[in-house]
């Protein structure tokens, strides 16, 4: 945010999304494509911040530049600005770095993806819980449990009378049943 207000970039004018940049189908990024015109410029801060799939990262690129007519400048890489260089040879540098940059966002993915599942893996090993704790069973959970094993009503209408859905209600009775047997 402080970069692109240096640069002159109004509040207004920025757009952020709060989820992986994994893929394009982003709420805000679809919005931000939406408003650019041709000779538009787009700031980006880092080239990850566009996204970190190589394959996307070059589509995008070459749509927002060729298709559209936009010019893109990452901040943190002079290279990838281009309003210069517009030349073969300067088209040919970009074309190199954006590659580079765009391998390593998306490799960049890919450890923090395998980190995550080590970490979790771990954890795991030391029996720490992982993820939100279940809610509590609701009251009337043994009751339309019971009627729904014994085909009194059925697993959509047990899920509603605890109001759950049903897939909750499947998963926790598969809880409940182990539970029972204890």
């Amino acid at each position: 945010m402080i970069a692109l207000r240096e640069m002159g970039v109004l509040p207004h004018n920025i757009f952020i999304d709060k989820q992986s940049g994994k893929d394009f189908n982003r709420p805000q990024y679809k919005k931000l494509v939406r408003k650019l015109k041709k000779d538009d410029l787009l700031y980006i801060k880092s080239i990850d911040r566009l996204g970190r799939s190589y394959e996307e990262i070059l589509r995008q690129w070459r749509y927002l530049t060729k298709d559209r007519g936009i010019d893109i400048a990452v901040l943190d890489m002079p290279l990838l600005d281009t309003r210069r260089g517009k030349d073969l040879m300067g088209t040919f540098l970009s074309d190199i770095v954006l590659q580079v940059l765009s391998f390593v966002a998306e490799n960049e993915r890919a450890s923090i993806r395998q980190r995550q599942a080590e970490g979790i893996a771990a954890a795991k090993a030391r029996g720490t819980p992982c993820g939100r704790p279940p809610r509590p069973l609701p009251e009337n959970y043994p009751n339309a449990y019971r009627r729904w094993k014994e085909g009194e009503i059925t697993g959509t209408a047990a899920a509603k009378e605890c109001g759950m859905p049903l897939a909750t209600f499947l998963y926790r009775a598969e809880t409940y049943k182990k539970a029972a047997f204890l």
